[in-house]
């Protein structure tokens, strides 16, 4: 009986741990084994308080995710390179617009997307060409209180 007893008791701690790792994982918005979509990167010259792991929306619906951001390497240039996982079915041409935008007045940041006129169609690994960076509002709001605005 008392190794019933110590089953139960280990089946019953498994079975905790496994949720505690199963709301772990789609809490913190990871992701395992899910390589599908598409990549696509975007030059900024500014990404003040873009995190990787950020969402990608388009329209206010999320399509995809920030999964890496660096450095330019070429050093005649100071802007930051930001890869964008997309969804296998967005389809966006070479003209679409990348902006970084925030979430409510002091909310997260995240890249919105804005389809473009052109009809050529970016394919994974190209460049999002047309950008906008983020608004630093702790600049404005200097600015407007010293009179630089």
């Amino acid at each position: 009986m008392n190794t019933m007893r110590q089953t139960a008791v280990g089946a019953f701690v498994l079975l905790g741990l496994l949720c505690v790792a199963y709301l772990t994982i789609k809490l913190g918005q990871m992701q395992l084994f899910d390589n599908k979509g598409f990549e696509l990167t975007a030059n900024f010259t500014s990404v003040s308080g873009l995190r990787v792991g950020a969402d990608v929306e388009m329209a206010g619906v999320p399509v995809g995710r920030v999964v890496a951001i660096t450095l330019d390497p070429d050093p005649l240039r100071e802007n930051a390179v930001v890869r964008l996982r997309l969804e296998r079915d967005l389809q966006l041409s070479e003209d679409s617009i990348a902006s970084i935008l925030t979430s409510g007045l002091i909310g997260d940041k995240y890249v919105s997307l804005s389809r473009g006129g052109s009809d050529v169609i970016l394919k994974s690994g190209d460049t999002i060409t047309e950008t906008e960076p983020s608004v630093d509002l702790g600049s404005l709001i200097g600015k407007y209180a010293f009179g630089g605005v």
